[in-house]
């Protein structure tokens, strides 16, 4: 049996509905109104330790996938509580949805990742750790007036799509030689003036006017943050990950 928590979430429907015709799949939401339909559900909460280690119980497999929580000091302790029930309830191996660089560094976006990642080892369970790039679904550019404008100084984006990374995850759960790896999952390098060029638009760099998440995001794209490229999504996948081009032409 292959548990998925936060099953309700839109990486997790995805998930369950590509082990769906593969596995036993049971989904773990916090709300059971909201579960996924077509599998069995169980009730388990990030913030309830004792729903996670009952949600948990009999999992061959679990795909702990990481909690939409923003405070990384409260986003810890969710994701510490969950490895412990993991391991209470014996889990046979656990898949984690960490983040790049996760591996490396503990700062920023990866803090909470990096010490789930080292909790998961100190616990002794089986694992492989999934790190995802940004998804693509949120960068999809739109063009405007015959054009196409960033403020990313023409920089590359390793981002990937949550079906492909969905599948993918799907694909550990249910294969072999995946025990004890950790994926750098990055999706086809892109820019926005390349975008544009393939396209055939015109391109034009703005200043940066976001607020929040995206201007910080936005300087890490101009700082060349997001380029890292490894092949670990396309061979997880066993095909190319899908590109951003053929993602905004297929949405106009």
């Amino acid at each position: 049996m292959i548990v998925v928590s936060a099953a309700s979430g839109a990486l997790g429907r995805l998930v369950v509905d590509h082990l769906r015709p593969r596995a036993e799949v049971v989904a773990v939401v916090r709300d059971p109104g909201r579960a996924p339909e077509g599998v069995p559900a169980r009730h388990g909460d990030y913030d309830d330790p004792a729903s996670l280690r009952a949600a948990f119980d009999g999992a061959a497999r679990l795909l702990l996938i990481s909690s939409p929580e923003l405070d990384p000091a409260r986003r810890i302790a969710q994701h510490l509580a969950a490895v412990d029930a993991a391991r209470d309830a014996g889990v046979g191996a656990v898949a984690f949805t960490s983040f790049l660089g996760a591996g490396t560094g503990a700062t920023g976006m990866t803090e909470a990742y990096h010490a789930t990642e080292q909790a998961i080892l100190r616990s002794g369970l089986p694992y492989t750790l999934l790190r995802h790039p940004f998804y693509s679904d949120a960068f999809v550019p739109r063009i405007a007036g015959g054009e196409l404008t960033a403020s990313t100084g023409g920089r590359g984006l390793n981002t990937a799509f949550r079906s492909d990374l969905a599948e993918a995850a799907a694909n550990v759960l249910t294969g072999e030689g995946h025990l004890g790896r950790a994926y750098d999952f990055t999706g086809p390098l892109w820019s926005h003036p390349g975008l544009a060029e393939e396209l055939g638009v015109a391109y034009r760099e703005v200043p940066d006017t976001a607020s929040g998440p995206m201007s910080w995001i936005n300087a890490q794209i101009r700082a060349g943050a997001l380029e890292q490229q490894t092949p670990d999504l396309e061979k997880v996948l066993g095909r190319p990950a899908e590109r951003i081009v053929s993602r905004v032409r297929r949405d106009a």
